[in-house]
């Protein structure tokens, strides 16, 4: 049963009623055996909603992944307390930022990496969804009737007209691995996050993997956030009905997913000189897809992600592979690197009488243990070595064309001789002597394996994360992601104390540079929720996930209120201004910091004083100077304070970080505070969180980073192998689908070519004649006024020749029914300027007025539910539709049907 409201409520009442029972059980024992321990399951409300959001999930992973998307991206009407305006960003902002990203990659990169710079700029729809929201009880300016020419405003329009006297704007991004979720599942969230910092939101249904894999959805951020030029929130294209908004006036939040994307599109800006956002809140972002950190494997029962990851029954879309290889989706390493990036995988040969031809070159040796795998890639030859990512560059299928000349190391670069420099798909395994492994399939529905340590895939692993705003990190205790978060957190804040690794930063010249050019700690703020899993601010009713809401309200108030100098000294709420210390010789006084902390430790602490502890942090008693720089990792100095030994267990600790430290008996001003890191506690409350040298994400050495390690890959292997053993009849139903929309796709090309449709790579076997009773505009030829060429449509399907994009990605792919749709929409509908003309629309259903120039069961088709939202049907009952059909096309009025370029279809929609 696909994923519906139905089959939703079937699925979760079992676990309420089994949650119900248990949950007394626990209470109960726990009392028996006196154990005092608080746990976020002790609340009743926390411990439903999280098993129904557990549950919820793995019912996805046993449905399609179209199944999960369509229902999470249906459409839901706003509450009647909140004001909401969708609106549609132009093409021309998406062509604007595509400009930025391409100038980001590299020309290189873009071919080697990325796989080409069209096909991720093919999109369905004509412009990106996206809509304001905030409180309506906040529009207190005068309704408007009339727009400056005297038109008559829209309910829509007048609402956003009547936002612009709400000067702090957040930018949310929202989460749902990449791949599902929409403006939709969030709505409430942000609705929410506008009361708190009485302000307006700007949200983007940016486009969704696997239909559309990276960078796709980085670009959609990008129009709606770019700057200078055409950024649709700094500087509205024209039709746009919001004033300009200045860059200090906007916050970045986002979650998981999200979270991820805001640290990718704040590097980009920051990388290109773009102004940035004045700060960014990210909610446990998923910012390492390679899972090389411990809690991955430590916090699987407290999280509502599974274990395995993201797991989905076949369908035609996904997986791409949908039967394993042969040898297995993980099978031993041969002495050939992994695929190039968007290529397909191409099967080890072990046999010289397994191949013939042009294959010859590819045989290989099994290799028998896993340090003959390092040492033969240490050997490996210069003209197969060498993306901008670490990945090495292999020759891809017969069918596409070569990538193109490797990228050159760096002057200077180490040798690549240790596990760390291993490329994906590669498995660290634990045992040396054992039979090395690799990835035969792909595991992350958003990008490739090979591209999963990307610093834009994967921004954790960028070669720097310093010279950002203020960030607000949160993250729960109990979350698979926590390590990696907190690792994040520490690294933004300390660029020099917690380097990239060399494998990473060896072929990338970019990140090398960005290594050495940002070097200034980002400022941030941690809070880490004690027992809470993924994305804590889902559980709006829990008491400390309302104090993180009141939180992330003050500091974009705080943020966006203040001006640049204000908050280089200030840049978190609450934070002392210059008159206490103003003295940088004078010692913090006891009232103001240690004394307030021994005070109040055990009941809630205002943010003031909590400020008041970091600045005890860096500035008492330091009488060391920092130390050399030349070992990176000792230039993170935690010292006890020892007047605080009856405090907290976790002690008062001080960060010294190469750039704030002091010489010998001096202290610390405010400016040198670079962190606040804090745990939270059930009730709220904040403490000091314990020393930098007890966590254990920060003890992994940075050559253990962004490496597929055994274990994961193992859990992943394990179920997705029982879905192929349990799913194997819908597998291959899925793929006889495939073959015949295979069949359909070639049949509707050639359709489209016998009645007059021409483009570039046609026009040499096809007539270029004007057939009688086409239109000319420009340089585009129109056969009939069915459709568009549009202007700022730059690619579509058919224009992706030359380019080698991932494999799920429908824009090149012929088998998938919203790879069709897309096909359609650019062929007999909006066509991008590539295209010479506009076959006329065939009929689909005969029973239907005949028309010559339109019809109006040819509407566009319904795009890819990764990109456009689904309207749900009160009666979705075939016969009242089509008799609402037949209604509208005998009572049309045909007057204007002959005009050029206005449709009866439009006509009606309008």
């Amino acid at each position: 049963m696909p994923v519906t409201t139905t089959s939703v409520a079937l699925h979760i009442t079992p676990v309420i009623l089994k949650t119900f029972f248990t949950h007394g059980k626990r209470k109960a024992q726990r009392l028996k055996e006196r154990n005092e321990e608080e746990s976020p399951l002790d609340d009743i409300l926390y411990d439903q909603a999280f098993h129904i959001v557990k549950s919820f999930i793995r019912m996805g992973t046993h449905n399609t992944v179209e199944s999960l998307q369509g229902f999470t991206n249906t459409h839901v009407p706003s509450p009647y307390w909140a004001a909401v305006a969708p609106v549609l960003i132009p093409l021309s902002s998406c062509n604007e930022a595509a400009d930025v990203l391409i100038e980001w990659f590299g020309p290189e990169e873009l071919k080697q990496v990325v796989g080409g710079e069209k096909w991720w700029q093919v999109r369905g729809l004509d412009g990106l969804e996206a809509e304001w929201v905030t409180q309506r009880k906040y529009l207190d300016q005068p309704k408007k009737h009339a727009n400056e020419g005297g038109q008559k405003l829209s309910d829509r329009e007048e609402t956003i007209s009547r936002m612009d006297d709400l000067d702090s704007v957040m930018l949310y991004i929202h989460g749902g691995g990449y791949y599902w979720g929409s403006i939709n599942t969030h709505r409430y969230q942000v609705l929410r996050h506008t009361r708190k910092f009485h302000g307006r939101a700007f949200t983007v249904n940016y486009r969704k993997a696997p239909q559309y894999p990276w960078p796709c959805a980085i670009q959609d951020v990008l129009a709606a956030c770019k700057y200078p030029t055409d950024m649709y929130l700094t500087n509205p294209p024209e039709g746009a009905l919001h004033k300009p908004i200045a860059h200090h006036k906007i916050t970045l939040v986002g979650d998981s997913a999200g979270g991820g994307l805001c640290l990718a599109l704040m590097t980009i800006l920051r990388d290109l000189s773009r102004p940035l956002p004045v700060g960014a809140v990210l909610i446990s972002p998923w910012v390492d897809l390679t899972y090389s950190f411990p809690s991955i494997l430590e916090n699987t029962a407290t999280d509502i992600i599974p274990e395995y990851g993201f797991i989905h029954k076949p369908s035609t879309l996904w997986p791409i592979d949908i039967f394993p290889p042969e040898g297995g989706r993980i099978s031993r390493t041969g002495s050939n690197p992994p695929p190039s990036p968007g290529g397909e995988a191409e099967p080890q040969r072990h046999s010289k009488a397994s191949a013939t031809g042009k294959d010859k070159h590819r045989l290989v040796q099994p290799l028998e243990t896993q340090e003959g795998m390092l040492s033969q890639g240490h050997r490996s030859p210069p003209n197969v070595a060498g993306t901008p990512f670490e990945s090495v560059q292999n020759s891809l299928p017969s069918t596409a064309p070569a990538a193109g000349p490797p990228l050159t190391p760096l002057p200077g670069s180490p040798q690549r001789t240790s596990v760390c420099e291993l490329e994906p798909p590669k498995i660290l395994l634990q045992d040396s002597g054992a039979v090395p492994l690799e990835f035969r399939s792909q595991i992350q529905l958003y990008a490739t394996t090979e591209q999963l340590t990307h610093p834009l895939v994967s921004p954790a692993f960028q070669g720097s994360l310093g010279n950002l705003p203020p960030l607000y990190i949160i993250a729960g205790d109990g979350e698979l992601l926590r390590d990696e978060i907190m690792y994040l957190a520490h690294r933004a804040a300390y660029p020099q104390v917690y380097p990239t690794r060399e494998g990473i930063l060896h072929y990338a010249r970019r990140q090398r540079e960005n290594a050495v050019k940002f070097t200034n700690g980002t400022k941030v703020h941690l809070q880490v929720f004690d027992g809470m899993c993924h994305v804590p601010t889902v559980f709006t009713f829990a008491s400390n996930v309302k104090c993180a809401y009141r939180s992330i309200g003050e500091f974009i108030k705080h943020v966006t209120r203040h001006t640049t100098e204000e908050l280089a000294r200030n840049p978190f709420p609450d934070f002392p201004g210059q008159t206490p210390m103003s003295d940088p010789l004078k010692p913090c006084s006891e009232d103001t910091g240690l004394g307030n902390l021994k005070r109040n430790h055990h009941k809630k602490r205002t943010s003031k004083e909590r400020v008041d502890e970091a600045m005890l942090e860096t500035g008492r008693n330091q009488t060391e100077p920092c130390p050399n720089s030349s070992d990176a990792r000792t230039s993170l100095t935690l010292l006890n304070d020892p007047n605080a030994e009856d405090l907290h267990p976790h002690e008062v600790q001080l960060h010294c970080h190469e750039s704030s430290c002091v010489n010998a008996g001096q202290v610390s001003t405010p400016e040198a505070i670079q962190m606040i890191r804090e745990r939270v506690n059930l009730h709220g409350q904040p403490r000091p969180m314990e020393p930098a040298e007890d966590i254990p994400a920060l003890k992994l050495e940075a050559r253990e980073h962004g490496i597929l390690k055994e274990a994961p890959a193992m859990m992943w292997k394990k179920v997705q192998d029982d879905w192929d053993r349990r799913y194997k009849r819908t597998a291959v139903s899925a793929l006889k689908k495939r073959c015949k929309l295979q069949a359909k796709a070639e049949q509707i090309l050639q359709n489209a070519y016998d009645q007059g449709f021409i483009h570039p790579s046609q026009a040499a076997t096809h007539d270029e004649v004007q057939p009688e009773g086409s239109t000319t505009t420009g340089d585009s030829t129109r056969q009939t006024p069915i459709g568009e060429i549009q202007k700022d449509r730059r690619w579509g399907p058919l224009d992706l020749d030359d380019e080698t994009p991932p494999p799920s990605a429908i824009a090149k792919r012929r088998d998938t029914p919203e790879a069709l749709a897309l096909l359609k929409k650019h062929i007999y509908f909006t066509a991008p300027i590539t295209h010479q003309s506009i076959p006329r629309t065939p009929y689909r259903e005969p029973v239907c007025i005949p028309s010559p120039h339109h019809n109006e069961s040819n509407r566009p088709p319904r795009q890819s539910v990764s990109e456009q939202q689904k309207r749900a049907h009160v009666f979705p009952v075939h016969k009242l539709c089509l008799w609402g059909k037949l209604v509208m096309q005998f009572g049309r009025k045909s007057a204007k049907a002959g005009n050029e370029g206005e449709s009866v279809g439009d006509e009606s929609r309008t």
